[in-house]
């Protein structure tokens, strides 16, 4: 399963990262989309890159199946898993925008510049549940899209398209959002404060130690708990100024709801881990990420691609932070 997370600089500056979590890797690694790379659409025109994006993706022929990136204008987008709940059209529709779930990330990276143009976009559109080739399957997902003044959540459901605001900017798998944001009212007393004493008839109770005010939070690695300790981690994390002190941000929150191996055994016997943490920095154009096997933080940029063939999706060469 994955969780998501996206806050502001204290400059303004957005930061997006995920957690992967997932039995099995798929060869995935980041790749840049120079802005002009020509887009194919199986139910749209083809059209060139009006933006450049930088993401973590399976490179399928020469076209880049992104789990998450963001572009230049400083807006991202992250896939996770919506098994149960997601439902596409089995075809495309007259009259509206029919977007494949594989395109989904890369449309919206390529072709917008803030949450408000793809929210627009998406009162006409349609996700069509059709495989990126033989043997590839359909994923069953939903996304979050965020900029620097907000972030919304868009859900494929049998009964249509669901776009919606995401106001602790933070998610994870089932059930939807609005049942995450409802489920967050069992936790209204939860505070990250010392708490003050207390008085039970002749006895005086004193905390032992920081942090009982944050008794209650779930530490399991079930959907539920995932977002609701992401979504207090998000809004009791303190404001910081510098990339490298939001980067580090960002980590340590995603941390805090990784999935450690052995912890939870998925459906087909394996065991679900965390394979890698991203964090999208929008004002620099730097896309970091740690992987299961090394938690050593590297970064791409999307200055990496100045000046290469925009044809071609373009591997930069990390560099440790």
């Amino acid at each position: 399963m994955c969780t998501a997370v996206r806050f502001n600089a204290s400059d303004g500056g957005m930061f997006m990262g995920r957690n992967l979590d997932w039995g099995c890797g798929y060869g995935q690694k980041p790749r840049v989309v120079p802005a002009g790379f020509p887009v194919t659409y199986r139910f749209m025109d083809d059209a060139p890159a009006a933006h450049a994006a930088i993401g973590m993706c399976v490179d399928f022929q020469n076209y880049p199946m992104f789990f998450d990136c963001g572009n230049d204008a400083g807006l991202a987008v992250a896939g996770l898993n919506f098994p149960g709940f997601a439902a596409y059209a089995d075809a495309p529709a007259d009259g509206k925008k029919n977007v494949c779930a594989f395109e989904f990330p890369l449309w919206i990276a390529a072709t917008f510049a803030s949450v408000d143009e793809v929210e627009a976009a998406l009162a006409n559109t349609v996700i069509v549940g059709e495989s990126a080739g033989e043997g590839l399957g359909v994923s069953y997902l939903h996304w979050i899209v965020g900029d620097a003044s907000r972030s919304i959540v868009v859900e494929s459901r049998a009964d249509g398209m669901h776009v919606l605001d995401d106001p602790v900017d933070v998610l994870a798998n089932q059930p939807s959002l609005e049942w995450h944001l409802e489920n967050l009212r069992s936790y209204v007393t939860v505070t990250n404060e010392f708490p003050e004493p207390s008085q039970w008839r002749g006895a005086k109770l004193v905390p032992y130690a920081a942090g009982a005010g944050m008794r209650g939070i779930p530490g399991d690695c079930y959907s539920p708990s995932r977002f609701v300790k992401a979504a207090y981690l998000n809004a009791s994390y303190p404001e910081k100024d510098s990339e490298k002190d939001n980067v580090i941000r960002m980590f340590r929150t995603l941390e805090g709801v990784a999935m450690v191996e052995g912890a939870a055994r998925m459906s087909d016997g394996t065991f679900e881990r965390t394979l890698y943490t991203s964090c999208f920095a929008a004002k620099s154009g730097r896309y970091y990420w740690s992987t299961y096997e090394d938690p050593a933080i590297r970064y791409v940029s999307l200055a990496d691609a100045a000046g290469a063939p925009i044809d071609k999706l373009y591997v930069p060469e990390p560099r440790l932070r």
